[in-house]
């Protein structure tokens, strides 16, 4: 365990020597009372056969020379800290563009029991709302921030205790939050009733015209009828992300318009037997999206994008679907969509959909994408400009179908016809290539037997 133990001394001073016997290696008494100091008593030290008769050991503290180091790691939850009895739950690691988020609510109050992983808070941040698991079961005994509240990872937001009684807990959290307001409106009245009396000043009287204005305002002030209420921060990147495109991209719209006839008779005639066969609907999104890939592989520069001075040129077709929720837009992509079947793409579809409106969708399942396509007709949509969902370079907008009046073979007869739109981005796409690539959707969706022949 040890090494060689040797000493230096100077001249003279003999005194300070310590000699070792001759014969088997032993040391001395006081040396080895150093030793088991320094080795804490444990009695482990041995193989003394290197130090030799007459040799010298320094008199400096064994302690000194022999030091252990001892590293103990341990394993934690990532947003929880252990402090006995008691846990801290902490603001999960977000994603890595995603610095902070805001408290959406609540989910759990003081006193309320939760078990190992159950959501007991929600975080909104630019693109997704995240829950905020409990690390361990127990009871909550006290919410360290407020709804609202801007928080960051790492950030404490509870105490859970895991032998807390939820009977006894919840009066004693809620008892300190119901007087504490009242002491402040008390305190600050005597305030405000003394401001008057001490400011009744001559230079107070020019004051009063003010609210002499009143009487030209309406009867009902706005303030007594409006609402001000925080934007979401989904609502805010939103808001954002959409003005950073109207400012940087030369966006121009080109339409067309699609006579839905055959891909809805197509829909009608096998829709019972997609349906047995793939266990999801059929529906007309996947036939939009599968026009739209024929179409980005006619018209490359489309699927591609402006990288500085550089064009960046995709192979492959990413297809984002712009979903509305209640909180905000979201844009889940469909990867690989040109690898993709008809009954592929109406599963991916369906999936999104359900995460959408339960706000699970996570940030990769957002990220990226070459094309985005907006379905404004689900809300009666009949025509509208989209705008780019940056970095991309196109966007296809879809509106209502409306049976209207078409001439075909020379005859006028009502047609299921519905508008389309693109929307792109002029510094890398002419005229000419956007004008190609909505008319190949408008060819494919009329008559969808070129998806199967690839014509």
């Amino acid at each position: 365990m040890f090494g060689v133990v040797r000493r230096r001394v100077a001249s003279g001073g003999s005194s300070s020597l310590l000699k070792l016997r001759s014969g088997p290696a032993r040391v001395s008494s006081i040396l080895e009372k150093e030793i088991a100091l320094s080795s804490g008593g444990c009695g482990n030290v041995r193989n003394f056969s290197h130090i030799t008769p007459g040799s010298w050991i320094n008199s400096k503290p064994i302690r000194d020379v022999f030091h252990q180091e001892v590293s103990i790691q341990t394993w934690r939850r990532s947003f929880s800290s252990d402090n006995g009895d008691t846990v801290d739950v902490v603001v999960p690691p977000l994603a890595e563009s995603i610095e902070d988020g805001t408290l959406a609510k609540f989910l759990k109050r003081p006193g309320d029991r939760v078990a190992v992983d159950e959501p007991i808070a929600q975080i909104e941040t630019d693109k997704v709302t995240i829950d905020v698991s409990s690390p361990e079961s127990g009871v909550i005994l006290k919410l360290l921030a407020n709804e609202g509240d801007t928080v960051e990872p790492g950030h404490k937001i509870a105490i859970i205790s895991r032998s807390a009684d939820a009977t006894h807990v919840a009066p004693s959290e809620s008892a300190p939050e119901k007087p504490a307001p009242k002491p402040t409106p008390k305190a600050s009245e005597p305030e405000e009733k003394k401001a008057p009396k001490v400011e009744t000043t001559p230079k107070e009287k020019p004051k009063a015209p003010a609210p002499q204005n009143s009487p030209s305002e309406p009867q009902l002030p706005p303030k007594e009828r409006e609402r001000r209420v925080p934007m979401t921060r989904i609502r805010k990147r939103v808001a954002t992300r959409l003005k950073d495109s109207q400012n940087t991209y030369a966006m121009l719209t080109t339409f067309n318009e699609v006579d839905m006839s055959n891909l809805m008779k197509l829909r009608a005639d096998y829709k019972d037997a997609f349906l047995e066969k793939h266990g999801v609907k059929l529906g007309l999104m996947s036939g939009f999206i599968k026009a739209a890939v024929n179409a980005l592989q006619h018209q490359p520069i489309i699927n591609a994008v402006i990288d500085g001075d550089d064009i960046i040129y995709r192979d492959y077709i990413d297809i984002s679907i712009a979903v509305g929720t209640p909180k905000g837009l979201v844009v889940p992509v469909i990867r690989n969509a040109d690898t993709m079947n008809f009954a592929d793409i109406e599963k991916q579809i369906n999936t999104f959909a359900k995460k959408a409106n339960a706000g699970t969708l996570s940030i990769d399942e957002m990220a990226g994408g070459t094309l985005t396509i907006s379905n404004g007709g689900v809300y009666g949509s009949l025509l509208s400009t989209p705008i780019i969902n940056p970095p991309q370079s196109a966007i296809l907008g879809m509106h209502s179908i409306v049976s209207r009046p078409a001439v075909v073979g020379g005859v006028v007869v009502p047609r299921p016809l519905m508008y389309i739109a693109l929307t792109y981005d002029h510094r890398i796409i002419d005229g000419r290539e956007a004008v190609f690539f909505l008319r190949r959707i408008k060819d494919t969706v009329e008559d969808p037997r070129r998806l199967l022949l690839e014509i």
